[in-house]
């Protein structure tokens, strides 16, 4: 066994981590957000999308702070 495969996995990279978190809201939220997306900013995240209600807005936004440690900086969806 060599050094390498005794060290623990490191963690992905943020980026890495914010695009899976991505891909598994889109299948919870089952299509009430439209084009969503987490831009990832120094400070944390900015949520990004279409809904037709301020309801799924919440539902999106409680669904990332349960996916993630990071901040959420702003949620930007928008309601039409």
């Amino acid at each position: 066994m060599t050094s390498a495969e005794c060290l623990p996995a490191s963690p992905p990279p943020l980026q890495e981590q914010i695009e899976q978190i991505e891909t598994r809201l889109r299948g919870q939220l089952m299509g009430r957000v439209r084009d969503l997306t987490l831009e990832l900013k120094h400070e944390g995240v900015v949520l990004r999308g279409h809904v037709r209600t301020y309801y799924a807005k919440q539902l999106a936004q409680h669904a990332v702070m349960r996916a993630t440690d990071v901040p959420i900086l702003a949620n930007e969806i928008q309601v039409s």
